[in-house]
């Protein structure tokens, strides 16, 4: 179990930390003198990419719990 947590924290903080831009975003935005606006759309391509992770995640837990957790008896 715990190796599972330093994974799932490895892959969040890699994830968090890549540059997420296509390449012709990149050329038009490394040839500015300020990168203050790449490392705006960075960010944005970062958090509208995490959104649909996020919610696939929470599904997945959903049926994990539904289904593989082990049930009481009394």
């Amino acid at each position: 179990m715990k190796n599972k947590r330093v994974f799932f924290l490895f892959s969040f903080f890699l994830f968090l930390k890549t540059r997420a831009q296509c390449a012709m975003c990149r050329a038009v935005l490394e040839s500015e003198e300020g990168q203050a606006s790449a490392e705006g759309i960075n960010n944005g391509i970062v958090y509208l990419m995490s959104i649909p992770y996020i919610l696939v995640a929470g599904v997945g837990f959903i049926i994990y719990w539904k289904f593989f957790r082990v049930k009481k008896t009394k």
